[in-house]
């Protein structure tokens, strides 16, 4: 396993991450806890010692698994990371009662990388204003939290204002030779690493599409190589190429691609591809983005759009939807959550007005508004108008569970 340096505090950390948003399920449904836990275990056994969760991963059961994965010693061998969502805070109360009852559920003392989760422009702005900075400082002198960092999801203009905005130990980007100019992108990467922060990369395998079923003429492009290296090896070397990346994080859960990831992971240097390997990578990525519905960049140059529409993230959701049609119905799940006001403020293509102004600010010359509306009649449809019903669904697990601990409590106490 090969280790890099975060910036600021010179923490070693494994170059690869586990993420525990995809774990192993059964087949009758439900986590498969078992076989969960002897994953992390084995990845940690191997060399890995950042572990990254949230609590909305697997309905809050994420947390609460990965706390039995790291009894009986293992806990203090890693660093983990979870994080603050935003759409459950709305005093500055919440933050501390979330983080403490992260704390708990977890079964440690500090949180080694906290994060605030999945934020963009609006959702920094909402968050700043209700204090999350004074939060991080007095939960990191306390003792709460070590390293204080952001995941993103936004256009790289909202990324450098973020990055400015506060003294951030990392961040979290989702990075590939996908999404070189998508959100953050490269620019972004870059931009982060020269300020001093380390970058953690999600989605390197844009959620295992970039390495199991790829389209046909992709994979006839890798077939050209003289070394003979699987899709996700491509993705995850050329990702590792890049000297400014600390971890990327796997959200593997089958014991192959464990295997597979801890192999490559022995030979992610910098600098390591050939000028010809990086060429051949060009060429998939220029054959992924012909397949491609929409030809945006992700540049944001169209925003902010009056409707309030997000116009770069619905038109990756739809390429995306396109590109991988065996996952759709996880892709419209995320168009929901993102845009759909679920998860997050609400920005779907629906909302388009029709007024035209993107269109005379895109440097591609798309036709924003006839393709928004395609997005619309795909992706929006009957599942936004039961998005109340799914968040209705989220806060009463939410309020579930605060009672639950309310009752443990108190027993506790007697």
């Amino acid at each position: 396993m090969l280790y890099r340096k975060v910036p600021k505090t010179g923490d070693e950390l494994s170059i690869l991450g586990f993420g525990c948003m995809r774990l192993p399920s059964r087949t009758e449904g439900g986590i498969d806890e078992e076989r969960a836990i002897r994953q992390i275990r084995s990845v940690i056994d191997a060399g890995v010692n950042y572990v990254d969760t949230a609590p909305a991963y697997h309905m809050g059961k994420s947390e609460k698994i990965l706390a039995r994965a790291l009894a009986d010693g293992y806990r203090e061998r890693v660093r983990i990371a979870t994080k603050l969502p935003p759409w459950s805070v709305h005093a500055r109360q919440d933050m501390d009662r979330i983080l403490d009852a992260q704390l708990a559920t977890l079964a440690t003392d500090r949180i080694d990388y906290y994060l605030l989760h999945s934020l963009g422009r609006a959702s920094w702005e909402r968050m700043r204003a209700l204090g999350v900075t004074g939060f991080l400082d007095t939960a990191k002198r306390d003792g709460r939290i070590r390293n204080t960092g952001f995941s993103f999801h936004g256009n790289p203009a909202a990324f450098r204002e973020i990055v400015d905005a506060y003294d951030w130990d990392f961040c979290q980007i989702q990075y590939n030779y996908l999404d070189e100019q998508n959100q953050a992108g490269t620019a972004g990467l870059r931009y982060a690493a020269e300020r001093g922060l380390a970058v953690m990369v999600m989605e390197p395998l844009r959620g295992g599409n970039l390495a199991g079923a790829v389209p046909d003429p992709v994979r006839a492009l890798w077939e050209t190589a003289p070394a003979r290296r699987t899709p996700a090896e491509w993705a995850l070397r050329w990702i590792w190429d890049h000297p400014e990346v600390t971890v990327v994080l796997s959200g593997m859960n089958d014991e192959a691609h464990i295997a597979e990831n801890l192999r490559v992971a022995d030979e992610g240097l910098p600098h390591s591809l050939s000028e010809e390997e990086l060429a051949l990578v060009e060429r998939v990525r220029e054959t992924y983005h012909a397949l491609m519905k929409v030809g945006c960049t992700g540049c944001g140059y169209c925003l902010p759009c009056p409707a309030g529409v997000d116009i770069p993230g619905c038109f990756s959701s739809y390429n995306d939807y396109h590109l991988f049609p065996g996952d759709r119905r996880i892709t419209r799940f995320a168009y929901l959550g993102r845009h759909g006001g679920l998860m997050a403020g609400v920005s779907h293509a629906g909302l388009c007005k029709g007024c035209g102004a993107c269109e005379r600010r895109c440097p591609q010359s798309l036709a924003i508004r006839d393709r928004l509306g395609e997005v619309s009649r795909e992706m929006g449809g009957p599942m936004l108008r039961a998005v109340p019903l799914l968040k209705a669904g989220l806060r009463c697990w939410s309020w579930a569970g605060r009672a639950r601990r309310r009752v443990l409590r108190t027993r506790a106490d007697a």
